[in-house]
């Protein structure tokens, strides 16, 4: 079973590989980074590390239990305050369809009421990425009302509130 991790150093190189080898997929359902994102990687990884530090933003991958350290996803805690945070999450192509967001995102709730001191969840995916809509929907997230705009996209916000022992499995 791949194993959910902190995001550190030492795994910049597997997640430049991931998000180079799975850029046209994700731009399918999500903005695409730019050029520049891939240009200036090193720095910017450091800078979301500086960032996780602050207790800002919690960062964590997905890493593919054969040894290689290979990433199948990402899955961040971004926006920390007052007790909740945004999730977003990303899943490279050829992991999708054997439930790793699902499993990862409830392995993201134990984390959340245990480490992060995190009760409420928010998220947003686009009305056309019917795989994150499906993957908050099976964790217990709910839709809130809200109608948003994503990198120019119709889409739809999600809350889902924890509690100790929120596993999202129903």
């Amino acid at each position: 079973m791949p194993e959910l991790q902190r995001l550190h150093l030492d795994h910049a190189p597997a997640l430049l590989a991931f998000e180079r080898e799975n850029r046209a997929f994700f731009a399918a359902s999500v903005s695409d980074r730019g050029d520049e994102y891939f240009t200036h990687f090193a720095a910017r990884h450091a800078a979301l590390l500086a960032e996780q530090a602050t207790g800002a933003c919690h960062f964590h991958v997905l890493v593919a239990d054969d040894g290689g350290g290979e990433i199948l996803g990402r899955f961040n805690l971004v926006d920390v305050a007052d007790g909740a945070a945004d999730l977003g999450f990303r899943l490279a192509e050829k992991a999708t369809g054997r439930g790793l967001a699902t499993d990862a995102v409830r392995q993201l709730f134990t984390l959340c009421t245990t480490t992060y001191a995190l009760t409420t969840l928010r998220a947003a995916a686009t009305l056309t990425n019917s795989a994150s809509r499906a993957v908050l929907t099976r964790t217990g997230f709910v839709p809130t009302e809200e109608e948003l705009l994503l990198a120019g996209k119709r889409g739809v916000g999600y809350v889902r509130e924890l509690t100790d022992d929120s596993s999202g499995r129903e």
